[in-house]
């Protein structure tokens, strides 16, 4: 299924999207009318999910909702670098070895933006780049996670521009700062579960700004496993229903092209994922700290 946060006729609720079309999951008043309580709901809720898809004659028009992130307010929002073999290799140029383990930053969950809505460039930096990137949507709580058990805590994947500041970036170790800015967390435009994406090991990713590709890359580049993704994580502490966890980036980010290629405002930057779909952002200076742009509506 494609799992999709919704507004529409000023609410916000949860739907299931099929042929261009959405499902209202709360006409089954017996599901939470959220993602993270749909998630932890587990089996059940996705088994009511599907009967009510089966059943159910009522949709609503893709193009009269606005799509918001999956989850609009998840408790983690984690990314992991050095992740592709060609990202790797394209940054050794810089001197930066290959990473012996997995290297885990944060992003704050206030980054957290629609799939269609402003990117914000700060008013602190000119260095605004882009990173293309799969992210997986955890369904279960979960410590010390391993093997099946690990692989079965995924509730499906989605889309996420890892939107980085690089000049913050680079003044702390951690990164996250630079990670972080508000609107800097593009995600969406739904979560496609695991069953309906068997082969995510080996998707196309592709970013590109106005119209030039700049990323095109495969998930079969991924250094990591994702079941190994939760393994390590779930090891320091436990995993919960709606965190993201994004798996890292292909080569051709900007900061890495010859001369440097930073987003502008008035930019547009497109991701796209094989059996997902994509997310399309525009840049905007970042407003007044009083004022926040909304975003724009769906792109089909």
């Amino acid at each position: 299924m494609k799992l999709a946060t919704f507004t529409e006729a000023g609410r916000t609720r949860i739907g299931v999207v099929e042929n261009g079309e959405i499902l209202d999951l709360t006409e089954d008043r017996q599901l939470p009318a959220d993602m993270i309580g749909f998630l932890a709901a587990g089996d059940h809720a996705m088994e009511a999910a599907r009967v009510l898809l089966r059943r159910s004659t009522s949709r609503i028009p893709l193009v009269s909702v606005r799509l918001e992130a999956p989850v609009l307010n998840p408790r983690k929002f984690l990314a992991v670098g050095g992740s592709y073999e060609s990202h790797i290799a394209e940054v050794a140029q810089l001197g930066i070895e290959r990473p012996k383990y997995q290297t885990w930053f944060n992003k704050q969950v206030t980054c957290v933006n629609s799939p269609y809505g402003d990117i914000h460039l700060p008013r602190v930096s000119a260095q605004l780049d882009y990173e293309g990137e799969l992210a997986i949507v955890v369904g279960r709580r979960g410590r010390h996670l391993h093997g099946a058990d690990a692989r079965a805590a995924i509730a499906g994947f989605t889309i996420c521009n890892d939107v980085s500041v690089r000049d913050w970036q680079r003044r702390a170790v951690t990164g996250t700062i630079g990670k972080s800015f508000d609107t800097h967390g593009p995600l969406g435009p739904w979560i496609v579960t695991q069953d309906e994406l068997p082969g995510a090991n080996k998707l196309f990713l592709k970013t590109w700004v106005n119209g030039e590709l700049r990323q095109d890359g495969n998930t079969d580049e991924l250094i990591y496993r994702f079941e190994d993704m939760l393994t390590e994580l779930s090891t320091s502490f436990t995993l919960e229903p709606g965190d993201i966890l994004s798996t890292g980036t292909p080569a051709g980010v900007g900061v890495l092209r010859k001369p440097p290629q930073f987003l502008q405002v008035g930019d547009v930057c497109r991701v796209e994922i094989q059996g997902i779909g994509h997310i399309e952002n525009r840049v905007v200076l970042e407003p007044d700290a009083a004022t926040v742009p909304s975003g724009r509506g769906n792109e089909f």
